[in-house]
């Protein structure tokens, strides 16, 4: 009830203060930069008044100048798109133009060549006769090229100038959805390049809004089937570490395994590091992260990804499979993945054939590069699987 009170009381007092406020200033008050003999000179205030006029309207015009309304600046913008355009076509037609132009001159120069010949042969042999002896005008390579003139291959070019412009137009519009689904449908994929997703993180986020950079790389993953060659290994490295930086790792997990892309050891190591940051998707990632080592043939980090989620039988498997693992490979791998069963695994006859380490070295190893405990847990399990009827005495003195 205080507060309430204390609030009415300021909001009463504010009125009124705002109610007797004059925005005059005191005339009893001296004019600043005027004595108070000018102050009441009626020629002295008559000049006074022309230069604070004066000053005004250079301050308007200043500011006419320096500030423009935020709608001119659209209609200026949407005016350079279209003198923009305007150019572009002018440019086309007069290249267009020229071409055609230097094309009929040849054709002219080969066709009065001809006549002046005895004519024995048709004129397409002649032309062909002079390519080769390169009596026309110009490179040899310029005219080859106005002879072999193919209309569908400059409305092709055409048509990517186009969907270029309407991309960067869609981008400066804001319309960041259409241009990421315009950029995926590029003919030649013509706009799934660094230089799209430079443009796209230039942007940034918006709240409120999905990350544009993000809609990019859904929308060519998406169509990453339709087309023949598979997304390239950048363009896939950014596209995980864009997805993974949004915690969509679902997503993630889509684009490994459904969508055509090209895998790289970075993409790997990208959704290894993020797994271990979060221990409960930490399986996860390794699944994944296998996946893409085993396709990219690194069967050294496949391996390692299989035995820390506890696959060690697969893992043994694996070695027998790719019979390129070298003892310092094995020991790098329990370095890496102390498991007391992997280490029994690989220090004991598997299917018949004999282990791919000594249990003695391996152990003499363990101690040497500081994990005793290792070893000491490893000699327990063993320690524990004897057989009391064998070794009785041994298993007593043990325990």
């Amino acid at each position: 009830m205080q507060i309430d009170k204390t609030k009415q009381l300021r909001a009463e007092y504010e009125t009124k203060e705002i109610k007797y406020c004059t925005f005059s200033k005191d005339p009893s008050k001296p004019i600043p930069g005027m004595t108070l003999q000018d102050s009441v000179s009626l020629d002295a205030l008559t000049k006074y008044l022309k230069h604070l006029e004066d000053k005004y309207a250079e301050i308007k015009q200043v500011m006419s100048k320096k500030y423009v309304p935020a709608q001119r600046m659209v209609d200026l913008d949407e005016e350079m798109i279209v003198v923009l355009k305007r150019r572009d076509v002018a440019e086309n037609l007069n290249k267009e133009l020229q071409f055609h132009h230097q094309r009929l001159q040849i054709i002219l120069f080969a066709l009065t060549s001809w006549v002046k010949s005895d004519m024995s042969i048709s004129f397409q042999d002649f032309v062909k006769q002079i390519q080769k002896t390169k009596d026309l005008h110009g490179d040899q390579g310029i005219v080859e090229e106005l002879c072999e003139y193919d209309p569908g291959k400059a409305k092709e070019a055409e048509i990517l100038l186009y969907h270029i412009e309407r991309f960067n137009e869609l981008i400066s519009l804001g319309e960041y959805e259409k241009a990421a689904c315009f950029a995926a449908n590029s003919p030649r994929r013509i706009l799934q390049n660094i230089g799209t997703v430079n443009k796209f993180k230039a942007v940034g986020k918006i709240r409120g809004k999905p990350f544009p950079l993000l809609l990019f790389f859904e929308a060519i993953f998406s169509t990453s089937h339709a087309h023949r060659r598979p997304i390239d290994a950048i363009l896939t490295l950014e596209g995980i570490k864009c997805g993974l930086s949004e915690k969509r790792l679902d997503l993630v997990i889509n684009w490994v395994t459904q969508e055509r892309l090209t895998f790289s050891e970075e993409a790997g190591d990208a959704i290894c590091d993020y797994g271990e940051q979060n221990l409960y998707i930490k399986a996860k990632c390794l699944a994944l992260a296998q996946i893409i080592y085993s396709e990219c043939n690194l069967h050294k980090k496949a391996l390692l990804c299989m035995c820390k989620q506890g696959q060690i039988h697969k893992a043994m498997e694996y070695i027998q499979q790719f019979k390129e693992f070298t003892y310092y490979d094995l020991m790098e791998l329990i370095k890496l993945c102390p498991d007391p069963e992997l280490i029994q695994c690989l220090t004991k006859e598997w299917n018949g054939k004999p282990p791919f380490l000594s249990f003695g070295l391996t152990i003499i190893h363990l101690f040497s590069v500081d994990m005793k405990k290792v070893g000491i847990k490893v000699l327990q399990e063993i320690n524990k699987a004897l057989p009391l009827a064998v070794f009785p005495r041994k298993v007593k003195l043990v325990k």
